[in-house]
């Protein structure tokens, strides 16, 4: 039986710990959480009331608070947590992972300072003696509705194309459908800029627009995905799939979405900070709107849905000016 480390307990590593316990082949899942609350209430009541209430995690995941004891023995890491916390943690793991073990990277963000992708820190992470075998994975997948076990498909993206297919039969089940990709630079950014654009599409509900407003976003949104996700080596079936277009849609759209929560009420007047200082969960878009912003002022890519993200974010334009500065915009072709 091979056993799986999922680090990080909020609702998307929760989930995928609920899940993995169904999927074709047994797992034996070690859930680390930072907070020692979490691991008493998996303990005793088998429920993670702070992130995901109301879903009983099976038998064969065990919570702990101590990472070596998490990963000791484990064939798979499954990292979960927020892209800012990715470094700290990956450089207490690596140095414990057993020999030929697969680090599977599901945070869907940049890391803030440097502008990597998180297989990117891993792979610096790392020491120059071990041979990482690293994937990534992403797509259009609600944690609520996961755990649900409503069908879901997602990717699993490697250089390594063995990896990819051995991820893939390890997670799949009858309700979590995985397809493989080589594309992992595309795979990263789409998860981690779709998030930029939810925020966007927050602020448009927010403000009070429709359908037509929302509509011209998504595609728009796509578009600067595209242009970055290609400039820096992603593929453009990457942005039109699952991680790219699928995450999009469901981001955008998804009342469970956290990053689009942020935009809607950044659209009805209330401050970032507000809204930050009131959600235990982290909202990826907003240090990656920073992180996006830079790496396509370096790349020359033109963003201007994520550049006016950024001045509503970080530099106090209101939002309803925001979107006016995008309608208003030098004409040009599609």
């Amino acid at each position: 039986m091979n056993k799986i480390a999922i680090i990080g307990a909020g609702s998307w590593g929760t989930a995928l710990a609920i899940v993995l316990s169904r999927s074709r082949k047994p797992h034996a899942i070690s859930l680390w959480a930072h907070e020692s609350e979490i691991v008493d209430s998996v303990r005793v009541r088998r429920v993670n009331e702070i992130f995901l209430p109301g879903f009983e995690l099976p038998e064969a995941v065990s919570a702990t608070d101590n990472i070596a004891e998490a990963v000791q023995g484990a064939g798979i890491i499954l990292g979960v947590m927020p892209s800012q916390h990715a470094r700290e943690l990956y450089s207490r793991i690596l140095p414990l992972v057993s020999p030929g073990a697969a680090i599977v990277s599901a945070t869907k963000g940049l890391e803030p300072e440097s502008l990597l992708r998180i297989s990117e820190v891993v792979a610096q992470v790392g020491s120059e003696t071990q041979r990482l075998r690293v994937a990534a994975m992403s797509g259009p997948s609600f944690a609520r509705e996961v755990a649900c076990g409503d069908p879901t498909a997602i990717v699993i993206a490697s250089k390594d194309a063995s990896l990819a297919a051995e991820v893939q039969e390890e997670f799949s089940g009858p309700t979590f459908r995985l397809y493989t990709n080589s594309d992992i630079v595309g795979v990263e950014l789409g998860g981690a800029i779709k998030n930029v654009i939810a925020i966007a599409a927050g602020v448009t509900e927010g403000l009070g627009f429709g359908h037509n407003t929302l509509a011209a976003l998504i595609t728009r949104g796509l578009a600067e995905m595209s242009r970055l996700g290609i400039a820096l080596g992603g593929k453009m079936e990457t942005m039109s799939g699952l991680a790219g277009m699928g995450d999009l849609v469901l981001t955008c759209t998804g009342s469970l979405s956290r990053n689009r929560s942020v935009g809607v009420e950044l659209g009805k007047g209330r401050k970032l900070e507000e809204i930050i200082g009131s959600m235990r969960m982290v909202a990826e878009g907003v240090p990656t709107t920073a992180a996006a912003r830079t790496l396509a002022s370096r790349m020359g890519i033109e963003m201007p849905i994520t550049q006016q993200m950024h001045a509503v974010l970080y530099e106090g334009r209101a939002p309803r000016d925001a979107i006016r500065e995008l309608m208003e915009r030098r004409l040009k072709g599609e």
